[in-house]
């Protein structure tokens, strides 16, 4: 029997909002994989409609930060080479920033599979990195960039996001009566995102024959800029120990296909090794401790000191809601996702009409 969930009439889009940016004025900001898809958005954004004190990329690239500098051109943007492994690094790098966004990570289902330690070594130890030099250097909220793949994970790239997640959830009671505060937020594929379906079926167009996995399979669906607004809006109303769930739009992979290459047929290639069928964005159990927003679903930790007062304005959700995307009650049409891809994606990729 289909679970009770929340209607669509219900449900806003997340979207960027002039009072998001008010946390980040006089702020130093650094961001962790800074020159990657969300990272260089991030600071696109930021940079254009926030009055941000300093804003830090901190990533291993180094070409692609001297092009972000050559990009830009702002006094209020500085580049850190380093990794998230090297611990020292952090901390120097930690000193005097406010705010840290840890968007970097390791997350080619495939490449993870085979190379399982080097997974282990960026997504979980470079968590444990993080958390402690914001923890030292007295860095005053984290928000950390999760995944679906997290929930009920069958690969070892969601299982190092699932304690990814459970680390930074314990890092608030690890910053004990300081001042240091850790969230996350989890949500779906991003549309147009380097390594991503959609720029892989337009390179495959000419073909005439598009590869998918599964014709059941379903996937969550949000573009950078809602990325963007999800992170800002935990920024500015995190107590520290939620995880931040947005409500997004689910696609059908066969719906996916004709959006971008109607033209063509498409070939099943098989389930690759760690995919799901569909995605879980919140569980049953976590439904216990989850509220509905509005446009986003907020899971609350286990602390037993976190205020009862805190996010007063929820609605509890039903009890056994599971938000999955094949149960969604939103559903994107070619038209949208279009759309989505025009104003949201990495380089606005352009999905044909």
């Amino acid at each position: 029997m289909r679970k009770p969930r929340p209607s669509r009439s219900q449900t806003k889009p997340i979207a960027l909002r002039p009072g998001d940016f008010a946390c980040l004025q006089d702020r130093t900001v650094l961001v962790t994989g800074g020159t990657g898809s969300f990272g260089q958005r991030f600071v696109e954004t930021v940079l254009e409609r926030s009055r941000v004190r300093k804003l830090i990329v901190f990533s291993r690239d180094e070409l692609k930060q001297s092009e972000m500098a050559a990009r830009f051109k702002d006094d209020r943007l500085r580049f850190f080479i380093g990794d998230i492994r090297d611990a020292g690094r952090l901390q120097r790098a930690f000193a005097g920033v406010d705010f840290v966004v840890h968007a970097a990570a390791l997350k080619q289902v495939p490449t993870l599979e085979y190379n399982p330690f080097e997974a282990i070594l960026t997504n979980v130890v470079g968590a444990e990195h993080i958390i402690n030099a914001a923890i030292d250097q007295k860095v005053r909220r984290v928000v950390a960039l999760s995944t679906d793949k997290a929930v009920n994970p069958i690969n070892l790239y969601g299982a190092t996001k699932l304690c990814f997640e459970k680390l930074f959830i314990a890092g608030n009671s690890y910053a004990g009566g300081k001042e240091t505060r850790f969230s996350v937020v989890r949500y779906g594929n991003v549309v147009g995102s380097r390594g991503s379906v959609i720029p892989l079926f337009l390179s495959l167009r000419g073909h005439g024959v598009l590869p998918i996995t599964d014709e059941r399979m379903t996937r969550f669906w949000i573009t950078l800029d809602q990325g963007i607004s999800l992170v800002l809006r935990a920024l500015t109303h995190m107590h520290g120990g939620e995880a931040f769930v947005p409500k997004i739009p689910s696609m059908r992979i066969l719906d996916l296909t004709k959006a971008i290459a109607p033209e063509c047929r498409t070939r099943v290639i098989g389930v690759r090794p760690g995919e799901k069928i569909h995605e879980i964005l919140l569980t049953e159990d976590e439904a216990a401790r989850a509220l509905d927003v509005g446009d986003m679903f907020i899971i609350k930790p286990n602390f037993h000191w976190w205020g009862k007062d805190n996010w007063r304005s929820g609605v509890p959700v039903p009890p056994g809601f599971r938000y999955t995307s094949d149960a969604n009650d939103w559903w994107l049409t070619a038209e949208e996702l279009r759309t989505m891809a025009k104003t949201g994606g990495e380089g606005k990729t352009p999905v044909p009409a």
